[in-house]
Protein backbone atom coordinates (compact mmCIF):
# COMPACT_ATOMS: atom_id res chain seq x y z
CA UNK A 1 0.00 0.00 0.00
CA UNK A 2 2.81 2.41 0.46
CA UNK A 3 3.93 3.19 -2.93
CA UNK A 4 -0.15 3.53 -3.56
CA UNK A 5 0.38 6.92 -1.45
CA UNK A 6 -0.67 10.11 -3.46
CA UNK A 7 0.96 13.14 -2.88
CA UNK A 8 -0.41 15.58 -0.33
CA UNK A 9 -0.54 13.02 2.36
CA UNK A 10 1.42 13.41 5.44
CA UNK A 11 4.25 10.87 5.43
CA UNK A 12 3.24 9.86 9.78
CA UNK A 13 -0.21 9.71 8.13
CA UNK A 14 1.04 7.62 5.26
CA UNK A 15 2.93 5.06 7.32
CA UNK A 16 -0.35 4.61 9.80
CA UNK A 17 -2.18 3.86 7.17
CA UNK A 18 0.40 1.39 5.46
CA UNK A 19 0.09 -0.75 8.66
CA UNK A 20 -3.42 -1.19 9.00
CA UNK A 21 -4.20 -4.56 7.81
CA UNK A 22 -7.77 -4.06 6.56
CA UNK A 23 -6.68 -1.54 3.71
CA UNK A 24 -4.60 -3.65 2.03
CA UNK A 25 -4.68 -3.88 -1.10
CA UNK A 26 -5.82 0.03 -1.57
CA UNK A 27 -6.03 0.91 -5.11
CA UNK A 28 -5.94 4.78 -4.44
CA UNK A 29 -5.72 6.82 -1.37
CA UNK A 30 -6.65 10.66 -0.70
CA UNK A 31 -6.91 13.10 1.46
CA UNK A 32 -10.58 14.61 2.54
CA UNK A 33 -10.68 18.45 2.82
CA UNK A 34 -12.10 19.80 5.90
CA UNK A 35 -11.85 18.76 9.32
CA UNK A 36 -10.49 20.58 11.99
CA UNK A 37 -9.94 18.04 14.36
CA UNK A 38 -8.62 14.85 12.68
CA UNK A 39 -7.37 14.18 9.05
CA UNK A 40 -9.58 12.29 7.33
CA UNK A 41 -8.80 10.11 3.83
CA UNK A 42 -10.66 8.58 0.94
CA UNK A 43 -9.24 4.80 0.34
CA UNK A 44 -10.36 2.74 -2.39
CA UNK A 45 -10.63 -0.97 -2.01
CA UNK A 46 -11.49 -3.24 -4.34
CA UNK A 47 -14.98 -4.19 -2.20
CA UNK A 48 -15.47 -0.42 -2.59
CA UNK A 49 -14.26 3.19 -1.13
CA UNK A 50 -14.05 3.92 2.65
CA UNK A 51 -13.31 6.83 5.06
CA UNK A 52 -9.91 6.69 7.43
CA UNK A 53 -10.07 8.85 10.38
CA UNK A 54 -6.62 9.60 11.89
CA UNK A 55 -6.83 11.02 15.53
CA UNK A 56 -4.13 11.98 18.05
CA UNK A 57 -3.63 11.43 21.38
CA UNK A 58 -3.71 15.34 22.11
CA UNK A 59 -7.74 15.24 21.35
CA UNK A 60 -8.36 13.89 24.70
CA UNK A 61 -7.89 17.69 25.93
CA UNK A 62 -11.02 18.25 23.84
CA UNK A 63 -12.97 16.04 25.83
CA UNK A 64 -13.16 13.43 23.27
CA UNK A 65 -13.41 9.58 24.13
CA UNK A 66 -12.56 7.85 21.07
CA UNK A 67 -13.83 4.36 21.81
CA UNK A 68 -17.38 6.21 23.16
CA UNK A 69 -16.95 7.35 19.23
CA UNK A 70 -16.65 4.06 17.61
CA UNK A 71 -19.69 2.56 19.87
CA UNK A 72 -21.62 5.62 19.25
CA UNK A 73 -20.79 5.51 15.43
CA UNK A 74 -22.15 1.89 15.47
CA UNK A 75 -25.27 3.20 16.85
CA UNK A 76 -25.55 5.75 14.35
CA UNK A 77 -25.32 3.10 11.74
CA UNK A 78 -27.98 0.73 13.44
CA UNK A 79 -30.37 4.16 13.08
CA UNK A 80 -29.68 4.58 9.38
CA UNK A 81 -28.61 7.91 10.44
CA UNK A 82 -24.83 7.33 10.00
CA UNK A 83 -22.37 5.17 7.72
CA UNK A 84 -21.50 1.54 8.70
CA UNK A 85 -18.76 1.05 10.70
CA UNK A 86 -15.56 -0.96 8.80
CA UNK A 87 -13.11 -1.23 11.19
CA UNK A 88 -11.35 0.35 14.43
CA UNK A 89 -7.90 0.07 15.76
CA UNK A 90 -8.53 0.54 19.41
CA UNK A 91 -5.88 2.56 21.07
CA UNK A 92 -4.39 3.46 17.35
CA UNK A 93 -6.40 6.60 16.44
CA UNK A 94 -7.85 5.00 13.60
CA UNK A 95 -11.92 4.27 12.93
CA UNK A 96 -13.07 3.40 8.95
CA UNK A 97 -16.70 4.07 7.91
CA UNK A 98 -18.36 3.38 4.79
CA UNK A 99 -18.31 5.68 1.90
CA UNK A 100 -21.30 7.63 1.19
CA UNK A 101 -21.54 8.47 -2.16
CA UNK A 102 -23.33 12.51 -2.55
CA UNK A 103 -22.79 15.81 -1.82
CA UNK A 104 -21.27 17.47 1.14
CA UNK A 105 -23.32 20.40 2.65
CA UNK A 106 -21.89 24.12 3.02
CA UNK A 107 -23.86 26.71 5.21
CA UNK A 108 -25.90 27.83 1.92
CA UNK A 109 -27.22 24.57 1.46
CA UNK A 110 -28.31 24.31 5.44
CA UNK A 111 -29.47 27.93 4.86
CA UNK A 112 -32.28 26.58 1.92
CA UNK A 113 -35.32 26.21 3.64
CA UNK A 114 -36.51 23.41 1.52
CA UNK A 115 -33.51 21.28 3.17
CA UNK A 116 -34.64 22.65 6.92
CA UNK A 117 -37.10 19.64 7.04
CA UNK A 118 -34.58 17.16 5.47
CA UNK A 119 -32.10 17.55 8.16
CA UNK A 120 -34.78 17.47 10.63
CA UNK A 121 -35.98 14.05 9.54
CA UNK A 122 -32.17 12.72 9.89
CA UNK A 123 -31.79 13.88 13.22
CA UNK A 124 -34.98 12.03 14.01
CA UNK A 125 -33.93 9.63 12.58
CA UNK A 126 -30.30 9.65 14.86
CA UNK A 127 -32.62 10.54 17.76
CA UNK A 128 -34.82 7.65 17.58
CA UNK A 129 -32.03 5.21 17.05
CA UNK A 130 -30.12 3.22 20.09
CA UNK A 131 -28.90 4.78 22.81
CA UNK A 132 -24.80 6.00 23.03
CA UNK A 133 -22.19 5.08 25.55
CA UNK A 134 -21.77 8.41 26.62
CA UNK A 135 -23.62 11.68 27.56
CA UNK A 136 -22.99 15.21 26.05
CA UNK A 137 -23.91 18.30 28.56
CA UNK A 138 -22.37 21.49 27.01
CA UNK A 139 -22.34 23.10 30.44
CA UNK A 140 -20.06 20.23 32.26
CA UNK A 141 -17.76 20.12 29.12
CA UNK A 142 -17.24 24.31 28.88
CA UNK A 143 -16.57 24.13 32.75
CA UNK A 144 -13.73 21.39 31.86
CA UNK A 145 -12.42 23.39 29.21
CA UNK A 146 -12.12 26.48 31.16
CA UNK A 147 -10.60 24.89 33.47
CA UNK A 148 -7.47 23.47 31.41
CA UNK A 149 -7.34 27.00 29.67
CA UNK A 150 -6.81 28.89 33.15
CA UNK A 151 -4.33 25.37 34.24
CA UNK A 152 -2.18 25.79 30.99
CA UNK A 153 -2.62 29.81 30.65
CA UNK A 154 -3.90 29.71 26.91
CA UNK A 155 -5.40 33.09 25.95
CA UNK A 156 -9.17 33.75 26.52
CA UNK A 157 -11.24 36.62 24.52
CA UNK A 158 -11.74 39.84 26.45
CA UNK A 159 -14.83 39.34 28.87
CA UNK A 160 -15.37 35.45 28.50
CA UNK A 161 -15.10 35.45 32.58
CA UNK A 162 -17.87 38.15 33.16
CA UNK A 163 -20.27 35.83 31.75
CA UNK A 164 -20.33 33.10 33.98
CA UNK A 165 -23.20 34.64 36.35
CA UNK A 166 -25.46 34.64 33.32
CA UNK A 167 -24.70 31.17 32.22
CA UNK A 168 -25.29 29.75 35.59
CA UNK A 169 -28.70 31.62 35.30
CA UNK A 170 -29.10 29.71 32.27
CA UNK A 171 -28.45 26.09 33.55
CA UNK A 172 -30.94 26.47 35.87
CA UNK A 173 -33.66 28.11 33.73
CA UNK A 174 -33.10 25.09 31.28
CA UNK A 175 -32.49 22.13 33.95
CA UNK A 176 -35.94 23.09 35.73
CA UNK A 177 -37.49 21.58 33.03
CA UNK A 178 -35.07 19.26 31.10
CA UNK A 179 -35.72 17.17 27.76
CA UNK A 180 -35.39 13.60 27.70
CA UNK A 181 -32.03 13.10 26.29
CA UNK A 182 -31.50 11.28 22.89
CA UNK A 183 -28.49 10.27 21.22
CA UNK A 184 -27.06 13.49 19.19
CA UNK A 185 -24.44 14.39 17.45
CA UNK A 186 -23.85 17.81 18.78
CA UNK A 187 -21.36 18.80 16.03
CA UNK A 188 -23.48 19.32 12.96
CA UNK A 189 -21.78 21.83 11.10
CA UNK A 190 -22.85 22.01 7.63
CA UNK A 191 -19.97 19.79 6.79
CA UNK A 192 -21.21 16.79 8.48
CA UNK A 193 -24.78 16.63 6.46
CA UNK A 194 -24.42 14.31 2.99
CA UNK A 195 -26.94 14.43 0.52
CA UNK A 196 -27.49 11.42 -1.85
CA UNK A 197 -30.23 12.89 -3.77
CA UNK A 198 -32.55 11.08 -1.77
CA UNK A 199 -32.19 11.95 2.05
CA UNK A 200 -29.75 13.64 4.36
CA UNK A 201 -26.33 11.46 5.80
CA UNK A 202 -24.80 12.80 9.07
CA UNK A 203 -21.64 11.85 9.87
CA UNK A 204 -18.69 12.66 12.38
CA UNK A 205 -19.49 11.42 15.64
CA UNK A 206 -16.68 11.82 17.86
CA UNK A 207 -18.36 14.29 19.89
CA UNK A 208 -21.94 12.66 20.26
CA UNK A 209 -23.54 11.92 22.93
CA UNK A 210 -27.19 11.44 25.01
CA UNK A 211 -28.44 15.22 24.93
CA UNK A 212 -31.31 16.95 24.24
CA UNK A 213 -32.58 17.58 20.57
CA UNK A 214 -33.14 21.01 21.20
CA UNK A 215 -29.32 21.43 21.61
CA UNK A 216 -29.10 19.94 18.18
CA UNK A 217 -31.19 22.12 16.21
CA UNK A 218 -29.66 25.58 18.18
CA UNK A 219 -26.25 23.80 17.32
CA UNK A 220 -26.95 23.42 13.43
CA UNK A 221 -28.70 26.94 13.47
CA UNK A 222 -25.47 28.21 15.22
CA UNK A 223 -22.53 26.38 12.86
CA UNK A 224 -24.27 27.43 9.93
CA UNK A 225 -25.33 31.40 10.99
CA UNK A 226 -28.93 31.08 9.87
CA UNK A 227 -30.81 33.63 10.72
CA UNK A 228 -33.54 33.76 12.99
CA UNK A 229 -36.38 33.06 11.10
CA UNK A 230 -34.96 29.74 10.26
CA UNK A 231 -34.21 28.56 13.77
CA UNK A 232 -38.27 28.84 13.74
CA UNK A 233 -38.62 26.62 10.45
CA UNK A 234 -36.20 24.34 11.88
CA UNK A 235 -37.91 23.84 15.02
CA UNK A 236 -41.22 23.34 13.89
CA UNK A 237 -39.71 21.15 11.15
CA UNK A 238 -38.16 18.89 13.69
CA UNK A 239 -41.19 19.27 16.35
CA UNK A 240 -43.96 19.77 14.22
CA UNK A 241 -44.70 23.36 16.16
CA UNK A 242 -42.66 26.21 17.02
CA UNK A 243 -43.81 27.81 20.26
CA UNK A 244 -41.79 30.25 22.26
CA UNK A 245 -40.80 27.91 24.43
CA UNK A 246 -38.95 25.47 21.86
CA UNK A 247 -37.56 28.07 20.06
CA UNK A 248 -36.28 29.87 22.99
CA UNK A 249 -34.64 26.50 24.57
CA UNK A 250 -32.56 26.42 21.14
CA UNK A 251 -31.97 29.38 21.09
CA UNK A 252 -30.15 29.18 24.28
CA UNK A 253 -28.23 26.19 23.49
CA UNK A 254 -27.11 27.71 20.36
CA UNK A 255 -25.26 30.34 23.15
CA UNK A 256 -23.92 27.85 25.12
CA UNK A 257 -22.51 26.24 21.75
CA UNK A 258 -20.79 29.56 21.07
CA UNK A 259 -19.69 30.34 24.61
CA UNK A 260 -18.50 26.43 25.09
CA UNK A 261 -17.09 26.52 21.59
CA UNK A 262 -14.87 29.27 21.88
CA UNK A 263 -12.78 27.52 24.63
CA UNK A 264 -12.33 24.42 22.00
CA UNK A 265 -10.75 27.20 19.62
CA UNK A 266 -8.48 28.21 22.23
CA UNK A 267 -7.61 25.00 23.42
CA UNK A 268 -6.62 23.52 19.56
CA UNK A 269 -5.01 26.76 18.75
CA UNK A 270 -2.37 25.98 21.48
CA UNK A 271 -2.37 21.91 20.46
CA UNK A 272 -3.25 21.27 17.01
CA UNK A 273 -0.55 20.47 14.61
CA UNK A 274 -3.73 21.12 11.72
CA UNK A 275 -2.65 24.35 9.84
CA UNK A 276 -5.91 26.01 10.31
CA UNK A 277 -6.75 29.67 11.84
CA UNK A 278 -9.04 28.40 15.14
CA UNK A 279 -8.51 31.55 17.06
CA UNK A 280 -10.27 33.29 14.31
CA UNK A 281 -12.97 30.60 13.91
CA UNK A 282 -13.70 30.86 17.83
CA UNK A 283 -14.18 35.04 18.12
CA UNK A 284 -16.31 34.83 15.50
CA UNK A 285 -18.74 31.98 17.66
CA UNK A 286 -17.69 34.23 20.98
CA UNK A 287 -18.86 37.59 19.49
CA UNK A 288 -22.09 35.50 18.49
CA UNK A 289 -22.68 34.97 22.02
CA UNK A 290 -21.86 37.87 23.60
CA UNK A 291 -24.05 39.64 21.00
CA UNK A 292 -26.75 37.30 22.36
CA UNK A 293 -25.83 37.53 26.22
CA UNK A 294 -25.88 41.54 25.54
CA UNK A 295 -29.33 41.11 23.93
CA UNK A 296 -32.68 42.64 25.59
CA UNK A 297 -34.46 38.96 24.54
CA UNK A 298 -31.98 37.51 27.35
CA UNK A 299 -34.11 37.58 29.74
CA UNK A 300 -37.39 36.70 27.58
CA UNK A 301 -35.64 33.49 26.36
CA UNK A 302 -34.88 32.77 30.20
CA UNK A 303 -38.39 33.34 31.20
CA UNK A 304 -39.60 31.11 28.67
CA UNK A 305 -37.31 27.69 29.68
CA UNK A 306 -37.68 28.76 33.06
CA UNK A 307 -41.48 28.94 32.88
CA UNK A 308 -42.07 26.10 30.09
Amino acid sequence: MQSLILAGVDPADAERLAAVASLDPATRVAPLPGGITNRNYRVDLPTGPVVVRLSDPESSDLAIDRHHEYLNTLAAARSGAGAPVVDYLQGAGVLIVGWIEGRTFGSTDVAEPANLPRIADACRMLHAGPRFASTFDMFAIQARYRSLVRERGYRLPGRYDDFVPMVERMRIAMGAHPEPTVPCNNDLLAANFIDDGQRIWLIDYEYSGNNEASFELGNIWSESTLPDDLLSLLVESYWGRATPELVARARLWAMMSQYGWTLWAAIQEAISPIDFDYWTWGLEKYERAVEAFDSPEFEGWLDAVGGA
